[in-house]
């Protein structure tokens, strides 16, 4: 025993010589060198034998555990050269997949190739900018002051020379089409509508005006009449419908085959939630936020608005009306309001894209919706600073951009988690709208019917009316006489009522069409050309309606409840402005439609 005791004292003492930095075994020594000098550990309690224990099994993990420590701390010392390698490591692997992938099928990997190419390109310029920018514009800048001392009359040599170029194409185009005359008439009438109803005549910025219109008439130049513009958001469309199908596979295992199949709520509505939980992970990961920046840059440098109101129409592209303005959070309290119309007015002239994938479930075209919404932003942004002109002196003027917050998620679980819970009130306030507006849609028919009978006027309706009072309006759209009626009545439920309620009745039209069934029947006209759709997938692209005046100013509010006044003095003009641009989208779409 004594020999026992000898040995685990030799441990200890062996392990001090070795310079082993441990204190559980420093403490552990020194009790055994105690022990000795009073007879051995004998006479030591359980508690001192059993704290020997702990100290001498903690140095054996410690022992363990340096390796790993060692493997920490070099890590740490040599981190970015480390991430250099995975990263060239994975440059490197995917490199080989693209070249393979193209060896295989070209025509197959084009897609990815061009994907591959435009992020590349971003990352070089990005690189560029970082360590070269600065040298760059330095040996520039005498080039930069002659440009600087010519602009003045080169802008206006630059103005003609583009005006001349447009006026010269639309004669010649036209010459061939002659009935895109009256879409542009109707062009140039709601423009002219919205400068007579300007806040400030004398004030209008007709720079961000007209650069507004042209780069709207540039996007669906190239997206309506170039054929890589043309099959580009074709394709888009599709690989969008394709994406949207995915949501069968949660909605079957949640609701059953057969309610998927056959029950409108079960189809539509859950792509919303699949679509939210998308955009949540795009926020997480900045690609959203960059997109964002990258068209408001575009945008704000051409027309020359403040940062602020072009980041918030910027975003109206992908999400809604009440989303966008949280990407301004800071600065609402600052803003005039010139800028706060701006921002109105991008939430009512745009749709979110969650929604948008619940119109393309309808049947409605993919590539259609996607373009209105592109068109939309700086022509929303061009009318906007058209019907309320800025005179007063924003804060915001001399900024270059303005910092989008991050998302507070922690990890992309938890981004997409928030995100699909985050669309369950969006889904129910859908599901309610529906059920509210189509019952009283129904009341107000039955009502009017009642009331038309009285005079012997018979199959009086909301619709009926609406069809007669905004017939005028789409025919200058572009639409044949014939399917004026009914692109009128879409238009009217869609600005009184809201736009999924008009999205579903066009869906009706376009499936009778395609089902093959008479144009006509009894006089009831049952579907309405493809040219017809097209101007009115156009012009009910938005959130321009009454009801939507509520949760325009129910989410602004919520954010500054100061300035609730401000905001609803401003609203209705807004909504004006967010309808006539949908109407002039569509007027260019059919101006720019194929021959």
């Amino acid at each position: 025993m004594a020999h026992l005791e000898m040995e685990e004292n030799q441990i200890s003492l062996d392990s001090l010589e070795k310079g082993i930095d441990n204190p559980a075994f420093e403490s552990s020594g020194e009790e055994g060198l105690r022990e000795e000098n009073h007879g051995g550990p004998r006479g030591g309690s359980k508690e001192e034998r059993r704290g020997e224990g702990k100290g001498r099994v903690s140095s054996y993990c410690r022992k363990a555990l340096q390796p790993a420590s060692k493997a920490k701390r070099f890590c740490k010392a040599h981190a970015k050269t480390l991430q250099m390698v995975v990263w060239g490591i994975l440059g490197v692997a995917y490199l080989c997949y693209l070249i393979a992938a193209c060896w295989l099928n070209f025509q197959r990997a084009l897609a990815l190739l061009i994907i591959t190419a435009v992020v590349v390109f971003f990352m070089l310029w990005s690189l560029f900018k970082k360590y070269c920018g600065a040298k760059v514009l330095q040996l520039l800048s005498p080039v930069q002051k002659c440009f600087q001392k010519s602009w003045p009359w080169l802008k206006w040599l630059l103005s003609v020379v583009l005006l001349g170029g447009l006026v010269t194409w639309l004669a010649l185009d036209t010459a061939r089409n002659p009935e895109q005359l009256i879409s542009l008439a109707g062009f140039c009438f709601i423009v002219l509508f919205l400068f007579i109803f300007s806040k400030h005549h004398s004030a209008v910025s007709w720079r961000a005006v007209f650069w507004g219109i042209a780069l709207e008439f540039l996007i669906g130049l190239f997206i309506l009449r170039t054929s890589p513009g043309i099959q580009a958001f074709r394709w888009l469309g599709d690989q969008i419908q394709i994406f949207l199908g995915y949501t069968k596979a949660g909605s079957v295992f949640v609701f059953g085959n057969t309610l998927v199949e056959e029950v409108f709520a079960f189809q539509s509505l859950p792509i919303v939630v699949f679509f939210s939980c998308v955009t949540s992970i795009l926020y997480y990961l900045g690609a959203m936020q960059w997109l964002i920046l990258k068209i408001s840059w575009l945008l704000q440098f051409s027309m020359g608005t403040t940062p602020t109101e072009t980041l918030s129409v910027a975003g109206n592209i992908f999400v809604g009306q009440t989303e966008a303005p949280l990407l301004i959070r800071p600065y609402l309290p600052d803003m005039t309001y010139s800028e706060i119309h701006a921002v109105m007015t991008g939430g009512f002239s745009t749709i979110a894209g969650s929604v948008m994938g619940a119109y393309i479930s309808f049947g409605i075209d993919a590539a259609s919706l996607i373009a209105a919404s592109v068109m939309a932003a700086p022509c929303a942004l061009a009318m906007s600073k058209l019907v309320y002109p800025e005179v007063e002196e924003s804060k915001f003027k001399g900024k270059e951009s303005v910092h989008i917050a991050s998302g507070e998620e922690q990890n992309i679980l938890e981004a997409a988690s928030s995100g699909a819970a985050a669309s369950v009130g969006l889904v129910a306030n859908i599901a309610a709208n529906l059920i509210a507006f189509l019952a009283v849609l129904e009341f107000i028919n039955a009502a009017l019917l009642w009331f038309g009978e009285m005079v012997n006027i018979k199959d009086l309706s909301f619709q009926m009316i609406c069809s007669y009072v905004l017939m005028p309006v789409a025919f200058l759209m572009g639409a044949d006489w014939a399917d004026s009626p009914l692109v009128a009545e879409l238009l009217g439920i869609k600005i009184f009522l809201n736009e999924f309620v008009a999205y579903q009745q066009l869906a009706k039209y376009k499936k009778n069409r395609l089902d093959g069934l008479e144009e006509w029947n009894g006089g009831q006209k049952q579907w309405i050309s493809e040219r017809a759709e097209t101007i009115t997938t156009f012009a009910l692209c938005g959130f321009a309606n009454f009801s939507s005046i509520g949760i325009m100013l129910g989410g602004l509010t919520s954010l500054v409840p100061h300035r609730k006044s401000d905001f609803a003095s401003v609203v209705l003009r807004a909504l004006l402005t967010g309808i006539c641009v949908s109407m002039l989208n569509s007027c260019l779409a059919v101006s720019q439609g194929p021959p």
